[in-house]
């Protein structure tokens, strides 16, 4: 009867370990299922709706398809947008491609476990297929991201990005622009979390800008080697000068992470 007893006992010991050795780890994806610096291959897609743009009486949208690959300790993200934006020289609204992004993050070893740093080049092609729906310059800056996700319940961080042109049509505006993205997130357990996310931009050769800020609500469903993100997040502009600034947004998403 002892010996039954302490079987038992081992097995529900056993059995509890397990269970939270899995917790833990499953807690860790949640936390890591919105990291840019993640180790992993991901395919993202986001769309913006913009209304109420300043010195404009149509709506804007861009749709946004993103995909990230680690390679050593490099991660590169490629983006490309399809662009509804009125274009010249009627003002009518077109669909088309906009200007292709990439940017290399190196990752350092910052010696902190749960925080990724990653620093690099970044470059933009003029692969709009209108006037228009994108700068026609070719553009080169640098990419900087942190994501600190220590807490499991709290992850934090930011991406900042600059590009000047350095080549393209010479009647074309020249390009000089900064971004900051701060993200916050809070996760609310069963994969909900709250998320702000929003795009602080800058032109520095017209001094326009734009300062959002939101809060949205995703859900992570973690389903064998992929981890499957979708949020939404509506966004209302605080500050904004220039013209062609969203005064409110609507951002959605969906993103596949591939672990492993």
């Amino acid at each position: 009867m002892k010996g039954t007893i302490n079987r038992c006992t081992a097995a529900c010991l056993t059995i509890l370990f397990v269970t939270l050795t899995a917790i833990a780890a499953h807690a860790d994806e949640l936390a890591q299922a919105n990291n840019p610096l993640a180790h992993m291959k991901s395919v993202a897609l986001q769309n913006y709706y913009m209304g109420d743009v300043t010195e404009s009486d149509k709506a804007l949208n861009q749709f946004w398809f993103r995909y990230a690959q680690p390679v050593d300790r490099w991660l590169i993200r490629a983006s490309l947008p399809v662009n509804t934006f009125p274009t010249p020289p009627d003002g009518n609204t077109d669909t088309g491609l906009g200007d292709f992004n990439v940017f290399a993050a190196y990752l350092l070893d910052i010696d902190k476990p749960g925080v990724t740093f990653g620093i690099g080049p970044q470059v933009t092609l003029p692969t709009n297929t209108q006037e228009g729906l994108g700068t026609d310059k070719w553009s080169a800056g640098f990419a900087n991201v942190l994501f600190n996700a220590e807490s499991k319940l709290f992850q934090y961080g930011y991406l900042l990005t600059w590009q000047t042109s350095f080549a393209g049509p010479g009647d074309e505006p020249y390009v000089n622009a900064g971004a900051l993205q701060p993200f916050a997130f809070l996760q609310l357990g069963s994969g909900w979390y709250l998320r702000a996310v929003p795009i602080w931009m800058y032109n520095f050769q017209n001094d326009s800008y734009n300062i959002p800020l939101g809060v949205g609500i995703g859900k992570v469903i973690i389903s064998g080697n992929k981890v499957f993100n979708m949020y939404l997040e509506p966004q209302f502009s605080v500050a904004h000068d220039g013209p062609g600034q969203a005064e409110w947004q609507v951002l959605c998403g969906f993103n596949i992470q591939f672990k492993e």
